[in-house]
C-alpha cells in the first residue's frame, strides 16, 4: 500500500548562487508523472526563488490544483534559514504533507544557500516524521568556477583583502566552513557552471569535494541543471540513520550544531524601485560590488516598454539576466532586488539604486 511507504525526500544544499533553483527547475520539468511537493527556503523578504519555480508552469502556486497535474504544492519558508525555523515552519509544513502522502511521490527541499543542512536532516529523525519519511538524499551543488578560485561564491575583492590580513583565513573563514559542512552532509555533489570553467578548475574542485566526503558519495556533473533524473532520485540513502555520524565545523561536544551557527554574519537587504533601464541597473550593480561585500544579488526586474519580467542573479562580479515570464495585467510593474553579503551599508545601496530611477516610474 501506498501510505506504508516512507516519502522519499531529496534535499539541495549548496551555496549562494551554485545553480540550486537551476537543479530544481530541471527536475520538476521533468517529473514525468512523479507527484512532486516542493519546499524552498528564502533569506530576504522576497520569495525570489519560489517566484521563479512557479514560472516553470508546473501548477504549484495554484493550492486548489488537483495533486496529481504537474508538480504539487510549492511551500515557501521566508523567516530565515531552515535550521533556525525548523520548529516553527519545517515541522507543521511536513506534517500536513504526511495528511497528504497517498498523493505525493517525492518531497523536494530547496535550503537557503547560507542554511547548514546537518539540522534539517536530523529533523527527520522526529518520531511523526521518521515513520513517514525519509531522506532519500542530501544533494550539495557546488559552483566549480567559484570554487576553483577560493572564493566561494564570496566578492573576490573581499576575500582578497581578508587573505591578504591573514594568509591563515582560508580555512577559518564562515564562507569556507559553510562550504566544508555542506560537503560533510551529501550523499551527491553536483558540479555546475562547468561551461564556464576549464578542465583544470574541474579537476581541482573534485580534488577539493573529494577530500572532504567519503569515497561512496558520487561526484556528477550538470549541464545548466541539467541531469538524468535517475542520478538524483531513488538514492534510498535513509541520511537520517548516519547523519549524526558526519560532523562538521559548527558541532559542539554534545554534537549540537545550532547555536554556533552565527547568520550575524550575513546581510539580507530587499529593495523595491519602479522600471529601470537594464544597462543602468547593470552598472550600478558592479558599482556596489565593488564598493560592498556583496555574495549575491537576485531579483526581478521591469523593464521600460519591455513585456516580460527579467531576473536577475548576480555572484560576484559575475551577473546573469533572462526574461521568465510576462507580466500580469493585475500585478505592480516593479523592480525587486535583494542583496546578500556581510556588513552592508543598506541606506548607501539604497541611495545608489534611487538615484537609478528619478523620473523612470
Amino acid at each position: 500500500m501506498k501510505n506504508s511507504q516512507k516519502i522519499p525526500a531529496t534535499i539541495v544544499t549548496g551555496f549562494l548562487g551554485s545553480g540550486k533553483t537551476t537543479l530544481l527547475r530541471h527536475i520538476l520539468q521533468n517529473a514525468n508523472g512523479r507527484r512532486i511537493a516542493v519546499i524552498v527556503n528564502e533569506f530576504g523578504e522576497l520569495g525570489i526563488d519560489g517566484d521563479i519555480l512557479r514560472a516553470c508552469g508546473i501548477g504549484c502556486e495554484d493550492e486548489s490544483s488537483e495533486a496529481g497535474e504537474q508538480g504539487g504544492k510549492l511551500y515557501e519558508l521566508a523567516n530565515g534559514c531552515l535550521c533556525c525555523t525548523v520548529q516553527e515552519e519545517f515541522y507543521p509544513v511536513m506534517r500536513e504533507l504526511i495528511e497528504r502522502r497517498g498523493e505525493i511521490d517525492h518531497i523536494l527541499i530547496e535550503t537557503s544557500g547560507l542554511a547548514l543542512p546537518k539540522p534539517l536532516v536530523q529533523a527527520f529523525n522526529w518520531p511523526e516524521i521518521k515513520n513517514a519519511c525519509t531522506v532519500d538524499a542530501v544533494i550539495t551543488v557546488v559552483d566549480v568556477p567559484a570554487t576553483a578560485a577560493g572564493q566561494f561564491a564570496a566578492n573576490p575583492a573581499a576575500v582578497d583583502a581578508q587573505r591578504k590580513q591573514d594568509p591563515n583565513l582560508d580555512h577559518e573563514s564562515p564562507l569556507h566552513e559553510l562550504f566544508e559542512d555542506q560537503l560533510i552532509s551529501a550523499d551527491l555533489v553536483v558540479l555546475s557552471k562547468l561551461d564556464q570553467a576549464s578542465a583544470e578548475d574541474r579537476a581541482r574542485v573534485e580534488e577539493i569535494v573529494r577530500e572532504e566526503v567519503p569515497a561512496q558519495v558520487k561526484i556528477v556533473a550538470a549541464d545548466h541543471g541539467r541531469i538524468d533524473l535517475d542520478v538524483v532520485l531513488g538514492l534510498s540513502s535513509a541520511s537520517e540513520e548516519t547523519i549524526d555520524q558526519r560532523i562538521g565545523h559548527h558541532e559542539h561536544e554534545e554534537g549540537h550544531a545550532h547555536d554556533e551557527h552565527d547568520h550575524d554574519d550575513f546581510d539580507s537587504i530587499v529593495i523595491k524601485l519602479p522600471e529601470l533601464e537594464r544597462e543602468a541597473l547593470f552598472q550600478a550593480m558592479e558599482k556596489i560590488v565593488a564598493e560592498h561585500t556583496v555574495y549575491r544579488i537576485k531579483g526581478f526586474v521591469a523593464l521600460p516598454g519591455k513585456p516580460m519580467r527579467l531576473v536577475v542573479h548576480g555572484v560576484g562580479k559575475r551577473f546573469d539576466s533572462y526574461f521568465d515570464r510576462m507580466w500580469r495585467a493585475d500585478e505592480a510593474r516593479q523592480t525587486y532586488l535583494v542583496f546578500i553579503g556581510h556588513d552592508l551599508d543598506e541606506s548607501a545601496i539604497t541611495a545608489e539604486l534611487n538615484a537609478l530611477s528619478v523620473g523612470a516610474i
